[in-house]
Formats: structure tokens, C-alpha cells, sequence
């Protein structure tokens, strides 16, 4: 029997030098807020960003399990003192930016029972979430995450792996991502399945153009991905909607279901002048497990 995956469709980040944004992203419906102490935060910014973050979170209420954190790489100085000013706030997962294979969750793993320990954390309690594809080496290793400590799903990003390749522009004309960039998101989807977490897509960065996101969360959840990453509170319930089955799509798996169950010891079955096997089965019972059925 397959393991339950963790279940969160919008991931909505706040810029942790700003309380007003942080707070923003708490109060909305987005499953997890993902306080930025990465891109969102200069330089300079950053010792005063964690603080910030610290005291954020200490003002939540004791659950904060959606309430979580994105670091600095780990192979860059920032990122253990940046896990040591806000693990005393006992977020409820970190998310890990430019990883390089799923050896560095395994030091990240060794960082966090530590801060666990000295601040009376459950040990092996803070989850883990790494973008996978920022670096070219990541590109080569999204199949080595199987089995590494706290992972409970995995995304990509195109802006980074672009400064990584020495590209002047990840997109297509049209505005659709080139193909390296869309074997980036190929690779993190297929990684994640071997990893059986799940798999989290990109950003869009127009927020304003709602439309689009509705099509491409949809085309998403289709593919196989169980969520998105957000900037802004209004692409949260596009998101959310988006990755849920709809009313047809439940109506027919659950028809298939129960065909299946009419039927236990057929193999294939014939459902609306089309032969379905097992393996249709297997994603009908998925999809109403996500719906909640």
C-alpha cells in the first residue's frame, strides 16, 4: 500500500523583512506560508530579516505546521545561522533553496536535530522541502532524493537554473518555458514519484493574470503535480481550486470505482466504448482520495 502523501496545494511566500506581508500570508487560505529569508531579502537585510521571522513566528499560535521558512542554501554561509535564529519559533517545515542532490537533506537532517534538540522540539519533527533543479548539478540528481530525512515534497525553479546555464532568458516567445526549463519541472515531477512525495510546481510571476494561472494549475494537477508555489494572496484560491478534482471528474472515478468493486475478478473492463484496466483503477481511487471521498 502506497504511504499518504503530505497534502498542500498553495504555498504562498512572504519576503521575511516584512511583518505586514508575513502576516498577510498567514491570514490567507494558502495551505502553507513560506516566510523568505532567500531571494525576497538583501544582503544587508538579512541578520534583521531573521529577527523579524523569529518574532513572527513566536507570535503565532502553537501550531504553526503551515507556517514555514526558506533558508539560503545550504552551501552558502547564511543558511545555518538562519536555522539557528528561527528554529527557537519551532516552524512547521523548512524549505531549502539550490540543493544539489538528496545528500544535502542529509546534512540539513544532521542541522535540525540538533536545533531540535536544543529547543525542545520533537526530534524529526520539521519537514522538508528542497527546489531541485536551481543548479545544474540538481538538474542530474532529482532521482536521489528517495528515502532522504523530512522530505515531504519537492519543486523546481527556472530563474536560478537560467543564471546556473548562463542564459539569457528561460522562456519562448510565446512566453512558454524553453525545453531545458520544461524538463527542470519533467524531472522534478518524475523525482518526486520515485521519492513518493509530492510534487510541487512553480511560480507564476504574473500575478495579476489569473486566467493563465487557472489553465496552468489545471494542466498541473493533470500532469501529476499536487500543488503550487504562490507570490502574491491573490493567486491563492486559483490555486486551491485548481487542485482539486471537479464535480465530473469525481463522478467518473467514482464510477470506475465502483465497476471495479461490481467486477473483482476481471482484470479489464469495458466503461464507455473504452477498455480500462487495473492501473485506471489505481488513479481513480487516487483522485477521489484527494477530493476527500
Amino acid at each position: 500500500m502506497k504511504p499518504e502523501i503530505f497534502s498542500a496545494r498553495s504555498w504562498l511566500f512572504a519576503p521575511g523583512d516584512s511583518e505586514k506581508k508575513m502576516q498577510k500570508a498567514a491570514a490567507s487560505a494558502a495551505d502553507i506560508a513560506l516566510f523568505d529569508l532567500e531571494d525576497a531579502v538583501a544582503e544587508a537585510e538579512k541578520p534583521k530579516a531573521r529577527e523579524l521571522v523569529l518574532a513572527f513566528l513566536q507570535s503565532q499560535p502553537a501550531d504553526r505546521s503551515r507556517l514555514w521558512v526558506r533558508i539560503n542554501p545550504l552551501q552558502e554561509r547564511h543558511a545555518l545561522a538562519d536555522l539557528a535564529a528561527i528554529m527557537p519559533g519551532r516552524p512547521g517545515g523548512i524549505m531549502v533553496p539550490k540543493t544539489r542532490s538528496g545528500a544535502d537533506l542529509v546534512v540539513l537532517d544532521h542541522y535540525l536535530l540538533a536545533l531540535e534538540a536544543a529547543n525542545g522540539i520533537e526530534l524529526g519533527s520539521t519537514k522538508v522541502f528542497p527546489l531541485v533543479t536551481e543548479t545544474a548539478e540538481g538538474m542530474l540528481t532529482t532521482g536521489s532524493y528517495a528515502g532522504a530525512p523530512r522530505l515531504v515534497a519537492m519543486t523546481w525553479g527556472a530563474e536560478d537554473l537560467a543564471d546556473a546555464l548562463g542564459a539569457s532568458e528561460n522562456k519562448n516567445p510565446d512566453g512558454s518555458y524553453g525545453f531545458t526549463y520544461e524538463l527542470a519541472r519533467s524531472l522534478c515531477l518524475v523525482g518526486a514519484a520515485a521519492a513518493r512525495v509530492a510534487a510541487i510546481d512553480t511560480i507564476q510571476g504574473d500575478y495579476r493574470d489569473l486566467d493563465t494561472l487557472r489553465k496552468r494549475a489545471a494542466q498541473c494537477r493533470r500532469a501529476g503535480f499536487r500543488g503550487m508555489l504562490a507570490i502574491h494572496p491573490a493567486q491563492v484560491d486559483v490555486i486551491n481550486e485548481a487542485f482539486m478534482p471537479t464535480a465530473d471528474e469525481i463522478t467518473q472515478a467514482q464510477e470506475i470505482v465502483d465497476l471495479f468493486a461490481a467486477n473483482p475478478t476481471l482484470g479489464t473492463i469495458g466503461y464507455k466504448g473504452g477498455m480500462l484496466d487495473r492501473p485506471f483503477l489505481a488513479r481513480a481511487q487516487q483522485l477521489l482520495k484527494l477530493a476527500g471521498q
